[in-house]
């Protein structure tokens, strides 16, 4: 058994598959979700739910935090009721979101004060992929991090790499890989609904581009998304309306052009306006005119 005690914070579709694979490694699992009964499930079979993120943060010697973004990150940390004046001195803060990179940097000077460790470490991959351990995480920290974190990161994740020294690094190589991500699936729902407009079958054309040199990974995920005509939302149109801003944001400071992610961004946009905001990311193909959607099946 693990001797480290690991506190997870927010238990949404990735936070609740990394929490239940360090209790399957044999980690003393503690977690806090502001849904106290998502908590409370998870430690039915195991673990301890916590009431507050201070109790969390007072009994752990490393803290996973699996929220949004910075904000909710910040509030986590410096709240009322925030980890890190729970912490105790030498233990690791990771940090999970999607963020901006100079965000990041900053915040591991801002712990090192208080005489904690940080790990800039965004993670990729889907619920599926968190839920068995096989995700992938994007790291960067000092030695002392990595020390403490010992074999929880190997625990959560398939593929951990190491990008760096200091922080931002992670979130650097994490926001490329959102920039692929967002355009890719704003041009898979183009082609899908192409091929609606036009006719074709959409259970016909999914077979033949996953089976063809135009398939992505993207397109087979989330288009079977849109053939089931269920649009539950495992990462929502909003959360890459924020990850294509972010994408935006660091290459403006430079006044580095990336025309396709400014369209993608623009159409995540336009499926937020429209009220789809907090569905799939795949409801990025309601925005297109003139086509009928497959319906979900009772």
């Amino acid at each position: 058994m693990a001797e480290q005690k690991v506190g997870v914070i927010g238990l949404g579709a990735m936070g609740s598959g990394m929490a239940a694979s360090l209790r399957r490694a044999g980690y003393d699992v503690a977690v806090f979700d502001v849904r106290a009964e998502a908590a409370r499930k998870f430690a039915a079979d195991g673990g301890t739910a916590c009431a507050s993120v201070a109790e969390l943060a007072a009994r752990c010697d490393v803290v996973v935090s699996v929220v949004v973004n910075a904000a909710q990150t910040e509030s986590v940390l410096f709240g009322e009721g925030g980890a890190a004046a729970a912490m105790r001195p030498g233990s690791l803060f990771v940090m999970c979101s999607t963020v901006d990179p100079n965000w990041s940097a900053a915040l591991e000077g801002r712990l090192a004060e208080r005489g904690l460790l940080y790990l800039d470490a965004p993670i990729s991959g889907g619920a599926a992929k968190a839920a068995s351990a096989q995700m992938t995480m994007m790291t960067a920290g000092t030695p002392e991090a990595y020390a403490r974190a010992g074999g929880v990161l190997d625990a959560m994740a398939a593929k951990v790499y190491k990008l760096g020294d200091r922080a931002g690094a992670a979130s650097k190589v994490k926001i490329i890989n959102q920039l692929l991500a967002g355009v890719h699936i704003a041009a898979a729902a183009e082609a899908m609904a192409l091929g609606l407009r036009e006719g074709v079958d959409p259970a016909s054309l999914y077979d033949v581009i996953t089976h063809s040199a135009g398939a992505s990974w993207m397109f087979e995920n989330r288009m079977a998304h849109v053939i089931a005509g269920d649009y539950t939302p495992l990462s929502a149109v909003d959360i890459f309306v924020k990850d294509l801003g972010l994408v935006l944001d660091l290459a403006r400071a430079t006044k580095f052009p990336l025309p396709l992610s400014a369209t993608a961004h623009q159409m995540f946009m336009q499926a937020s306006s429209a009220g789809y905001g907090g569905e799939d990311d795949s409801a990025v193909i309601k925005t297109f005119p003139g086509i009928e959607l497959p319906r979900k099946r009772d």
